[in-house]
């Protein structure tokens, strides 16, 4: 592939792992993967925690990459994007009030505040950060599964799966049951538009499935910790339903 260029200033780690290429830029493109993995690695902390603003940011280039699939695909980043700037309008509100962001340092101490001030409500809707992540933490699983399956290869004499039907599959299995019929019909429709398995290569800065794969795999590993040390964080506090 032309026009690639190899990262060296950027913390990636897993570099050892048994045939893992390097990571690299792809000029002339707003979603860059190198930056995904870099701020899914920035986000995990002590006390089985996650920071809110690699965590944040990881947000950033996942929507970076749903709005490279297309117009109709990027009707759905939207509403994910409109959730991150709730948080954030948040921590800005906070760090107005008391002069510092504390509360929103990362998702426990996000939870611990949000407590303490009565933002979070269990029986009734509220704008609080602790709601709005339980949204984002659901869209992330999808968004996990279906790169988990995109980065699969096909048993031989398989055909190979398409990435439209890999994407409505994986939203069926995980996102789908928090959504309205009509918003269900509507994902359905956009994910029939998505490209095919090389615009995906291209995205990723590789030119096989098999690159495809390592590189995947990197970022599916790096979602998962996230993913995990948030359910757990919400799950401690009963936070998995809030409505």
């Amino acid at each position: 592939m032309q026009g690639k260029k190899e990262v060296s200033s950027l913390n990636i780690s897993n570099s050892s792992d048994e045939g893992e290429a390097p990571m690299i830029l792809c000029p002339g493109q707003r979603f860059q993967v190198a930056d995904l993995l870099a701020h899914l690695q920035a986000a995990p902390v002590s006390g089985n925690d996650v920071l809110l603003k690699p965590y944040l940011a990881s947000w950033d280039e996942l929507i970076k990459f749903m709005e490279a699939l297309g117009p109709m695909v990027g009707l759905i980043s939207q509403e994910i994007e409109s959730k991150t700037s709730i948080i954030r309008n948040l921590a800005q509100k906070a760090e107005t009030v008391s002069g510092d962001t504390f509360g929103y340092t990362s998702i426990r101490s996000m939870i611990e505040w949000e407590l303490e001030i009565g933002l979070v409500d269990f029986q009734k809707y509220t704008e609080s950060g602790c709601r709005t992540l339980l949204r984002l933490h659901r869209a992330l699983l999808w968004l996990q599964s279906f790169l988990r399956e995109l980065a699969k290869g096909s048993a031989e004499g398989e055909r190979v799966r398409s990435p439209a039907d890999l994407c409505k599959e994986t939203y069926q299995r995980t996102l789908a049951q928090y959504h309205t019929w009509w918003v269900r019909r509507a994902a359905e429709l956009a994910f029939i538009a998505i490209p095919e398995r090389p615009y995906f290569y291209q995205l990723v800065c590789v030119d096989t499935q098999a690159e495809a794969a390592v590189v995947l795999g990197r970022v599916v590993r790096e979602i998962g910790e996230l993913y995990e040390r948030t359910e757990v964080a919400l799950g401690e506090h009963k936070m998995l339903n809030l409505p």
